[in-house]
Formats: structure tokens, sequence, C-alpha cells
């Protein structure tokens, strides 16, 4: 049995917006822990709905620029991460991630436990 385990094949993750997720460790490539790591580059004009994760996501953005709405009791914030900016948000937070730009996102994305569709908590729409 070995101390450390190597990623070379992440599993990509099925999607139907143009985004691409390559988790690297997680629930859908290499269960161990109970926490995930992706890659993930999202077009021009993405987003997700709003959604209450069970889980911290951490994100870093490597190139581009990603929007984030936090709803604060119907008051929302937008933050805007550029290139080597990393936020934290917490779990239970009422969050909607999108990429409103002209370019693309590309973003490391950290979740604590490992995100899940159910842990995601998304709203339907």
């Amino acid at each position: 049995m070995s101390d450390y385990v190597i990623q070379k094949n992440p599993f990509i993750v099925p999607t139907t917006d143009g985004k691409l997720i390559e988790e690297f460790f997680g629930n859908a490539s290499i269960s161990l822990g109970d926490y995930s790591i992706a890659h993930m580059i999202a077009p021009s004009g993405w987003s997700e709905p709003f959604q209450n994760p069970a889980f911290d996501e951490i994100t870093y953005v490597v190139s581009g620029r990603k929007k984030f709405e936090i709803d604060h009791a119907e008051v929302i914030e937008e933050i805007i991460l550029e290139k080597n900016q990393s936020v934290c948000i917490k779990r239970g937070s009422k969050v909607r991630y999108s990429n409103p730009f002209d370019e693309p996102v590309e973003y490391i994305s950290i979740c604590i436990p490992a995100f899940t569709l159910e842990r995601a908590g998304r709203e339907e729409g």
C-alpha cells in the first residue's frame, strides 16, 4: 500500500453548458477523503442557478474573471475575482456563479466536504 496517489487522468464530468470540469480527486474520480479538487474552464456567457451548498468551496482563478452573487437575505452582493485571486464561499451561503465576461474563465475549485449534486443544493432553473 502506498502513502500517496498520483492522478494522471482526471475524470471529465459530462456537462451540457460548455463548461469543462476535470475532477482530480473527489467522488467522481478517486474517492479519497471527503474533499474534491477540480480544474474548470467556463466559457463566456456561462452561468448556474443559485445554490445553497453543504460544503465550503475555495475558488482560485487561473485566468479570466468569475462572478459570484451572494444572497444575504434578499440583498445581493457581487464579487468578481480576477487572475491570481481566490475566495472561500462558506457552506450554507446562497450563491450563484457565472462568467458574463467576453473571455473564458479558468479556475481551480476545492470543496470540503466533497462536491456532490445533492450537496450543491441547486435551485431549479
